[in-house]
């Protein structure tokens, strides 16, 4: 019997609410909101880091921070870089006898210039090329890259150290490889992941057809977007931004504007499954590594617990196998490699930590999980202030627990004098996390309590 295919497409920096399947009527997105009806779509996924290099270490091997060794973005001057010895989804896919892929952005492997590479692959600043092997953890085709943002003249590397470099919108040129990939695979059993870059910053590079597309279009300005003295998340290490009421609508039009493009390709991806008659064999998952602030509570980026940040889109379908509908049970991002495995009957790894949710997928069945959320120090800049680049002093930064309703955050900060801050969050009925309550003695709330004891467990359980 034939085994599943696997197509696991992941944008970068792309909140929840950016998709018309969330009630959004402001963005466009057919392509993605068909695909949904047709779906299981978890409203409640987690970006278990949420920051680009810690969260995708994370969905490849369904382990934390501290276990895969991306605690942070994977940077010029840092040793942060994924285990080489860590068993991820590829390399169990790959003995399983898939044919294997990986398109687009990587950001998992230590950047050149910190290896003298540079001149041989052409790498600079954070980007970097990963040599065949087990770098590439049982990804066999490979047209990827590091950290690159020039989405409008990217590059890529593949069998060897030479670059690739392309005049295309990134996201439709990575749409064609993977489509070519499609087509040359179609009567094998194959796993293909595409990452896509945008919507990540910058946003002024977006094709001008998708920016037509919202021509005069007036955006909500929700409640908890405060547009003065704006930081990149809460780390404070660049200077403040101010933005005026038109910078903002221009803000969230080219962020909407690159969300519709990815929309786009998402659905040439789509078409190209059903033309090649796969569709219904092939497990179609599609998700983001985490969101975006976009000025929510006066921040910008991600690296935060707030909703903005945290809040995934996760929609997976695979023919008429899996409950279609949505699904209030917690995913986190740890949860997906297991699940997936579990889904197509191949051995979980003993090294992972999240919790296989194959039943939930299958029945539609609520469940008690509950989404474990770390950050660390992510700014260089905040680290050498702080001089706490050492793998084993990562007691910084903060700590969430989310579960259907609340949020509990214990926030230590990136400043030794930082005093420690606990807030619990009501997301049911202060959904916009305006209000939160400020915990000063634990004792004094059964809730804090309940949360902050089973943080403790996490803590001791994982390191």
């Amino acid at each position: 019997m034939k085994k599943p295919n696997l197509l696991f497409l992941f944008a970068d920096q792309w909140r929840r609410d950016a998709i018309g399947a969330s009630g959004n009527n402001e963005i466009i997105t057919p392509n993605m909101d068909e695909f949904v009806r047709e779906s299981l779509y978890m409203e409640n996924a987690y970006s278990t880091s949420p920051l680009c290099s810690p969260n995708r270490a994370s969905i490849l091997s369904g382990c934390f921070p501290r276990k895969t060794g991306v605690w942070t973005n994977c940077k010029e001057g840092l040793d942060v870089k994924l285990d080489e010895n860590l068993e991820t989804i590829g390399d169990v896919l790959k003995k399983s006898g898939y044919s294997t892929g990986y398109i687009g952005k990587w950001h998992l492997d230590e950047p050149d210039t910190n290896n003298n590479l540079s001149d041989k692959t052409g790498a600079r600043d954070w980007d970097a090329y990963t040599p065949p092997g087990e770098k590439r953890h049982g990804f066999d085709f490979w047209y990827s890259y590091g950290a690159y943002d020039n989405h409008l003249k990217p590059h890529y590397w593949s069998s060897d150290e030479k670059m690739i470099e392309i005049d295309k919108w990134s996201v439709e040129h990575e749409t064609d490889i993977a489509i070519d990939f499609l087509e040359e695979n179609k009567e094998k059993e194959f796993a293909l992941f595409v990452s896509w870059n945008p919507p990540h910053t910058p946003l002024d590079l977006v094709p001008e057809k998708y920016i037509k597309m919202y021509e005069n279009k007036k955006f909500t300005v929700q409640k908890n977007v405060k547009l003065k003295d704006v930081t990149d998340h809460t780390e404070s290490v660049i200077p403040k931004l101010n933005f005026s009421d038109e910078k903002y609508q221009e803000t969230v039009k080219k962020y909407y504007s690159a969300v519709t493009g990815v929309d786009e390709n998402f659905g040439r991806v789509i078409n190209k499954l059903k033309e090649l008659r796969v569709y219904d064999e092939t497990i179609v998952v599609l998700t983001a590594d985490h969101g975006e602030m976009l000025c929510s509570h006066g921040l910008w980026s991600k690296h935060v617990w707030f909703e903005e940040s945290v809040g995934i889109p996760f929609i997976i379908r695979w023919g008429k196998k899996l409950f279609c509908g949505k699904s209030k049970s917690i995913l986190n991002s740890v949860d997906m490699m297991p699940t997936l495995l579990s889904l197509m009957q191949l051995p979980i790894p003993s090294s992972v930590q999240g919790m296989d949710l194959k039943e939930v997928l299958i029945t539609g069945l609520e469940n008690d999980n509950e989404a474990i959320m770390t950050c660390y120090p992510g700014q260089i800049q905040a680290i050498n202030k702080f001089k706490r680049a050492e793998k084993n002093n990562l007691d910084f930064g903060w700590r969430a627990i989310r579960d259907k309703k609340y949020t509990y955050v214990i926030n230590r900060g990136y400043s030794p004098e930082k005093i420690t801050e606990r807030w619990l969050y009501d997301n049911e009925n202060d959904p916009l996390q305006i209000n939160p309550q400020k915990i000063e003695k634990i004792e004094n709330s059964e809730r804090a309590k309940y949360f902050e004891d089973k943080l403790r467990i996490w803590e001791e359980k994982n390191g």
